[in-house]
């Protein structure tokens, strides 16, 4: 028995050392080939120009319109899929019945096995063309119908984690409410929601890094125009649907304009490691609250 715990911690122990430098070789990768990008474009250029244009010939390298592209559509997917999520999270927790619970959150996260290029194809040929029954000035790619697309798929994350959370909270908090008098909808957004607001901003944040590394959804549905806008009614171009975009071959590997797909994945990748250091973050820090 003693040498088989031992075999199972060797092989747990080479799961976590090869995680671990998978992820060292891609921060390798990336960053070798971003300092050679850097050495011939300024780093204060890459920040400040307001232009991204490095596939023509007058060539600009300003990441800001992929990185507003990028931040319009998360927008727009959380806005959808923040309110869907809670209140079905809520609804599960506090309403439902548990058998209907035990048939519902599987069924939700089927969602999440969904292969993102059907919701790109989804969101273009389904989508637009309703919402263009309503907003005629609405471009067939576009960043709005990419944005509530992908805030459906995220919904299974954020009702999924959310209702883990709420239902964490002590039963105490509930019965002390309901001995006040409160109502069941009271009880709900009043007490047990702010209660799980520590894990509920932590799916929140987890679903909004999902939303920013999306790819084929806003790759398909977006458009390929990068523009610095907040307009989601027009096409634009995401950080991922551009390296997407450069990694098909049409760009000779080893020049300026290939490198730019590691420039623009070393800043995607800073975004999306931000964001799950900020959800450890407040997780621990609520921890050590309770604790």
């Amino acid at each position: 028995m003693r040498v088989s715990e031992k075999i199972i911690e060797g092989l747990l122990w080479l799961a976590a050392v090869i995680t671990i430098l998978i992820t060292a070789g891609i921060i390798w990768v990336l960053l070798s080939e971003s300092i050679s990008f850097f050495q011939v474009v300024p780093l204060v250029d890459f920040l400040t120009e307001k232009e991204w244009t490095p596939l023509f010939a007058d060539k600009k390298f300003g990441i800001a319109p992929l990185v507003a592209g990028t931040l319009l559509t998360t927008a727009v997917a959380i806005s959808v899929a923040l309110p869907i999520g809670l209140t079905i999270a809520v609804y599960l927790n506090e309403y439902a019945h548990a058998r209907l619970k035990q048939v519902v959150k599987p069924l939700l996260e089927v969602l999440a096995t969904i292969p993102t290029v059907v919701y790109g194809f989804f969101a273009l040929t389904v989508v637009t063309p309703f919402l263009q029954g309503f907003i005629p000035d609405l471009a067939g790619f576009n960043a709005l119908s990419a944005g509530i697309v992908m805030g459906i798929m995220i919904i299974p994350m954020i009702s999924s984690l959310s209702e883990d959370a709420i239902s964490a909270v002590p039963r105490s908090l509930r019965e002390a409410a309901y001995g006040m008098g409160s109502t069941r909808l009271q009880t709900s957004f009043g007490v047990m929601v702010p209660a799980a607001s520590s894990g509920i901003v932590v799916s929140v944040i987890l679903a909004i890094s999902r939303a920013v590394g999306e790819t084929m959804i806003v790759a398909i549905a977006a458009g390929q125009q990068p523009r610095l806008t907040l307009n989601p009614l027009v096409p634009i171009e995401t950080i991922t649907t551009y390296i997407v975009q450069v990694s098909l071959g049409d760009v000779p590997r080893g020049s300026l304009e290939y490198k730019t797909i590691f420039a623009a994945g070393i800043t995607l990748f800073i975004f999306t490691f931000a964001l799950n250091n900020l959800s450890f973050w407040i997780k621990k820090k609520y921890q050590e609250k309770y604790d």
